[in-house]
């Protein structure tokens, strides 16, 4: 369910871009160093997002180094690191562990409980570090699990379970700031539950799959609806965060929720669009 908070990058300047691309490597870096190869696999845009607002907010101290990348072993890349790289890299192990442990529960795929055997030494080295975390995240995500299980069909109650997910994952310390970003976090959740869900509701029609969309079997009437649900989530999602006193990188962040989020809403909008004219 993640993949779908990322920069806009062709509307990002060069140095914006780079300095982007840096904090990304930068939390590729640190999985690796911190919890091996099958940590680094585990990396996200979503929580580079997390890493960059959070580094911005509490204007953390950046260390930037040079190395070569696996990736690309003919240069050496820029890697950024701050306090939030450190905290980012263990709830990616956190979420990575728990997407495995559903997807095997959920459909019995075995390359789920491979990765989970795979996985396993780094997930218990972060939940030493953040046992909390894991609590919170396993209440939020289990009564969503229950929701989908008797077939939900509110949306606001569907939505909530992974907002509250998120609400706290934003949640890296208990300050003045702790209610902005759980608000943040929430409304984001939910954008990114709604988005997922209707972006996979053909595949869900296919396979049978619970989706919360799936009394909405009219395509323009279920766009519609996605498109103003999104639209007011991540209107307060911003609201909230241009009350936040963001002290660097304040167009790279607004890049990406301004328009990088609305990336794979309009690429599969033009995809059914593309479809409908064909048919």
């Amino acid at each position: 369910m993640f993949g779908y908070i990322r920069a806009a990058t062709q509307e990002l300047k060069v140095r914006e871009y780079a300095k982007y691309r840096s904090f990304y490597c930068g939390l590729c870096q640190d999985l690796a160093v911190r919890y091996g190869f099958t940590g680094r696999m585990t990396l996200t845009y979503d929580m580079t997002f997390l890493v960059i607002l959070l580094s911005s907010l509490y204007g953390m101290r950046s260390r930037t180094e040079y190395r070569v990348c696996p990736v690309h072993p003919l240069q050496r890349t820029a890697l950024l690191h701050t306090k939030a790289t450190d905290y980012a890299a263990a709830m990616s192990i956190l979420l990575a562990a728990r997407h495995l442990e559903d997807d095997w529960q959920d459909e019995k795929k075995l390359s789920a409980k491979a990765g989970e055997i795979l996985l396993s030494g780094a997930l218990k080295k972060a939940r030493r570090q953040y046992p909390n975390k894991e609590k919170a995240f396993a209440e939020s995500l289990n009564r969503l699990s229950e929701f989908e299980k008797n077939q939900e069909t509110s949306l606001d109650a569907a939505a909530g379970c992974f907002g509250d997910f998120m609400a706290e994952l934003f949640a890296i310390r208990k300050d003045r700031w702790e209610p902005y970003l759980r608000e943040l976090g929430s409304h984001l959740g939910r954008f990114i539950y709604i988005l997922d869900a209707w972006d996979d509701y053909d595949k869900d029609l296919k396979s049978g799959s619970y989706n919360v969309f799936g009394r909405f079997p009219d395509e323009e009437e279920r766009c519609g609806l996605a498109q103003m649900l999104l639209t007011h989530e991540m209107g307060d999602c911003t609201r909230v965060f241009e009350f936040l006193p963001i002290q660097t990188d304040e167009e790279i962040l607004r890049n990406i929720l301004y328009a990088g989020v609305w990336t794979r809403f309009n690429e599969v909008l033009r995809k059914n669009k593309t479809e409908r004219k064909s048919q």
